[in-house]
Formats: C-alpha cells, sequence, structure tokens
C-alpha cells in the first residue's frame, strides 16, 4: 500500500515514462506478484520490484524497451554466471516482468484504479500479458462488477496469460485522541498507506496542522461511521471521551481496537462502557487489545507509536494470538484489585 501511494503521487506529476510490474516469480523473491515500479522520463522512480538488486539495471533499459508497446522480461536471482538470463545476483529465483509505456488508456485505467483504491474504492483488474502472440490488454471493474474500462481488443481467456489482482481499499484506521504523542502514530500509520482519521473533542488539540498526514481531523464522530473493517485506536488520555468513544466503537466490532493506558483504567472503561451498552462483559471484550501494542521495550510516543501500528499490522494479518486480547477475567481481576469507580458504583446501586 505504501508503494501505491507513492504510485500514484509519482504519476499525478504528469511525467511518467514507463511501468514494470512482478508478474510472476519462480523460487523466492524480495517482493510479492504485484510490486511495481513506476520510472519518470526523467529518471525519478516510485516503488520497486526487489530488494535493490534488479532496480538501476531495470530503470536503465525499460524506457528503450517499451518504445514499441508493452512487453515481457525475465531475470534470474540464481547465482549463476553462466545463464542466459540476466542478473544473477544469489537471491535465490527468477521473476517475469511486465513493462508498459505511461502513454496508453490501459496505463492511465491502471493507475486510476489504484488512485480509487486511496480513496476507499475496491477495483479489480484483469490485464492479458503480452506473450505468445497474444496482445496486451486490460479490464478494470468496479466492486459491484461494472466495466470502468476494456480494451478494444478481444481478451483472451486463458488464465496462464492473464494477471488478476484486486486493489482493495487501503486501510483506515480511526484515532481518538489528539495529544502529542498521537502524532508520531498517525504519521506512521500513514506512511504504511493507511487512511487516518483523528478525532478529539478538544478544540486546541484537533488541529489539521498538528496531523498534516491524516486524512480528517475533527472533534466528533459526525459525518463517519466506523465499520467492522476498520482499526481503532483509543488514547485521549481523558477518562470520559475515552468511555464514549469506546461505547461508540464496540457496536461496530472493528478489525482492530486498541486501548492505551494502564490494564486497569482499561479495564474500568470496558466495564463502564458494557454498562452503557447492556452489554454482558464478556461481549465487550471480544476483540479489544488492552494495553495496546506489542511488547517492543523503548519508552517515549515514538516506541508507543511503533509498537501500536505493529500490533495493527499483525492482527489485520492474523499473526496475533487471540492471548493478546483483554478478558473477562483480566477485567474482574483487575477491578477487585483497584476497586470499582464510582460510576459502577453507582449502576450496582441501582
Amino acid at each position: 500500500m505504501p508503494d501505491r501511494r507513492k504510485l500514484v503521487e509519482l504519476w499525478k506529476r504528469g511525467n511518467a515514462a514507463a511501468l514494470v510490474t512482478l508478474v510472476r516469480v519462480e523460487g523466492s523473491s524480495y517482493r510479492r506478484t504485484g510490486a511495481r515500479l513506476l520510472i519518470a522520463s526523467d529518471g525519478e522512480y516510485a516503488g520497486a520490484i526487489s530488494g535493490g538488486c534488479l532496480e538501476a539495471e531495470v530503470i536503465r533499459k525499460t524506457q528503450w524497451k517499451v518504445r514499441s508497446g508493452a512487453c515481457m522480461d525475465r531475470y534470474s536471482t540464481l547465482f549463476d554466471d553462466t545463464a542466459d538470463i540476466p542478473y544473477g545476483l544469489g537471491c535465490g529465483g527468477t521473476v517475469d516482468l511486465l513493462l508498459e509505456p505511461a502513454n496508453t488508456p490501459e496505463f492511465a485505467a491502471l493507475m486510476a484504479a489504484m488512485e480509487a483504491s486511496l480513496h476507499g474504492e475496491l477495483r479489480r483488474v484483469s490485464t492479458t500479458l503480452p506473450e505468445d502472440g497474444r496482445v496486451f490488454a486490460r479490464t478494470v471493474l468496479n466492486a459491484c462488477g461494472d466495466v470502468l474500462y476494456s480494451t478494444a481488443s478481444t481478451l483472451h481467456d486463458d488464465a496462464a496469460y492473464s494477471f488478476d489482482e484486486v486493489f482493495a481499499p487501503s486501510q483506515r484506521l480511526f484515532v481518538f485522541g489528539a495529544g502529542d504523542d498521537a502524532q508520531p502514530l498517525v504519521a506512521s500509520a500513514a506512511a504504511m498507506g493507511w487512511r487516518v482519521i483523528v478525532i478529539d473533542g478538544r478544540a486546541q488539540w484537533a488541529r489539521r496542522e498538528r496531523f498534516p498526514e491524516a486524512m480528517t481531523v475533527q472533534a466528533s464522530l459526525a459525518g463517519l461511521c466506523i465499520d467492522d473493517a476498520d482499526a481503532v485506536a483509543i488514547m485521549t488520555h481523558s477518562y470520559e471521551q475515552d468511555r464514549e468513544f469506546l461505547r461508540q466503537a464496540l457496536p461496530a466490532s472493528p478489525r482492530y481496537l486498541g486501548l492505551l493506558g494502564a490494564r486497569h483504567r482499561s479495564a474500568l472503561l470496558l466495564s463502564e462502557a458494557a454498562a452503557m451498552l447492556g452489554w454482558p462483559i464478556e461481549r465487550a471484550c471480544e476483540d479489544v487489545f488492552a494495553p495496546m501494542g506489542l511488547d517492543l521495550g523503548g519508552d517515549g510516543a515514538e516506541a508507543i507509536a511503533l509498537a501500536t501500528v505493529a500490533e495493527i499490522q499483525a492482527s489485520l494479518s492474523g499473526k496475533l494470538p487471540r492471548i493478546r486480547r483483554m478478558t473477562a477475567e483480566v477485567v474482574s481481576e483487575q477491578i477487585a484489585k483497584g476497586g470499582a469507580s464510582r460510576y459502577l458504583q453507582t449502576q450496582c446501586a441501582l
């Protein structure tokens, strides 16, 4: 996703010359299929198709190779200086690259699809690879299956010559809290290509200039809706604000929901939010990480940002065990240790 944003930014400058896409891998490769390298006419580039071993060679030759249109190229990263295929470096695989000029409607349709995904829209792209006599062609569909672009020439159905991909909407992260410690978190999340929304009821903190990387900075959820594809980090340092934002976030069942702060504080927040929603505490705890952030060590806002982004990424990828989540047992234990809040005492008395 970070590459996609950089490619779109370079494309928008108007001097793109050629695009390189990694479409097949045999053996091992530093990048997965779908990795791209966009080359500008002045030699500037964005993205990457390897760990840095192929870029210089590909940048040097691609504009010349696409003079007559899109074509395929193959590079070997196996260490073999006798091989016919360049460019043996010992990385352990062979990669097939699609090279295409940037002055075609197919290129423009692909870049428009990338840009749409950065704004939250899904796009499906199918590209017929120009090999074995087949004509380079491309079709772009939206989430409903409507054709947004299709090359006029006949497309081939042979999957062996088709490169299909989905440009999913970029991840959306709600950061509830606009304090100083939220700034590196927002910057780190934006660097991942995520769309970040900062919300804080304190006008002196919730200012656009404090979060230039954020998509939106505002004082409340007005006009916005959290859904189950989103990630949420609650870190206002205001107990009442955190409780209210937690109450609003829980029913949406976001993919990630983290609470910053001591475990006893988080236990009280969950207990009170559950009571406000009329939920059993078990339901409120199902997908909450508290305290949020992987235990990476370190101290300060930057370390917290790194730990939080790492935990969110791991959670989104299904790499975190459920033991990382808060449980009803932990909530009960923490409340027993520290005592219930005045709110909970009042609720119990009613």
